[in-house]
């Protein structure tokens, strides 16, 4: 593991009303370079507060994180935001853009030459496996759900970050479409050697996809690690968010015949 993580919190505490809802409670975690982090837990449980404090979409009270070695109260929150892609739960596209303009606009917004852009966005809607030429002068309301994630992603990965947070990327989206998108973006990130951080509700969705998963209730960081050493926690919370991806995989085991077409 680098000595160095690309993203640290060390511990990270954000309340919000006064004072009287506290969102994350002194929390340390480290991401490793390279690392595609799943942080699982319940509505309320502050995963989304602790992914946005990364990019500074809002402040932390207390504690320090940092990012590629960097104390993120000193970078300017619109030049840190550039270097780090994210990806908004239901695409979070400019409705007035096309899909080139919305993949575009970081890579605009930082100078790039036109002609340099739209190489960039043809390639990146080859990577999320998007035709060019049926998408690029598409508008948002014109796409399926499934089509807008692929063009959120486009667009997170437009300017060439090296890390990419993600917030319920695929949670609004089909069974189907969820399970290729989430494999298709597990494929970018260790295609492109991204560190990633996912924000999700679902356990079976974090084991399938990530390197190693944080759980998080309350504001607190409750265990973190492989799914295996998750499954050696003693915390109660833990032990029921892991049993419920077996008890599916045990009924589907006994609801699915053992062999002919999966």
């Amino acid at each position: 593991m680098p000595s160095t993580p690309l993203i640290a919190y060390a511990h990270v505490g954000k309340t919000f009303d006064g004072g009287r809802v506290v969102a994350v409670d002194d929390v340390s975690l480290d991401v490793a370079e390279g690392e595609f982090l799943a942080v699982v837990g319940g509505s309320g449980s502050g995963k989304t507060t602790l992914l946005r404090l990364a990019n500074r979409l809002i402040e932390a009270d207390a504690g320090s994180i940092t990012v590629e070695g960097e104390e993120v109260r000193s970078v300017d929150p619109i030049l840190l935001r550039r270097r780090i892609g994210y990806v908004f739960q239901s695409g979070g596209l400019f409705p007035h853009l096309t899909v080139a303009g919305n993949i575009g606009i970081t890579p605009k917004l930082l100078g790039t030459p036109p002609a340099e852009i739209s190489a960039r966005v043809d390639e990146l809607l080859d990577l999320v496996r998007l035709d060019r030429a049926q998408y690029r002068g598409r508008l948002p309301h014109e796409l399926s759900g499934g089509e807008r994630q692929r063009v959120g992603v486009a667009r997170a990965l437009a300017a060439k970050p090296r890390i990419v947070l993600m917030d319920e990327p695929f949670g609004a989206l089909d069974p189907l479409t969820r399970d290729a998108l989430g494999e298709d973006f597990r494929e970018l990130h260790k295609t492109l050697g991204l560190t990633t951080v996912m924000i999700t509700h679902d356990m079976t969705e974090a084991i399938l996809l990530a390197d190693r998963i944080a759980v998080m209730r309350g504001g607190k960081l409750l265990a973190q690690g492989t799914p295996a050493e998750l499954s050696d926690s003693d915390d109660a919370y833990v032990g029921e968010l892991l049993r419920t991806p077996r008890r599916q995989a045990e009924r589907l085991g006994a609801l699915l015949p053992r062999d002919g077409a999966a």
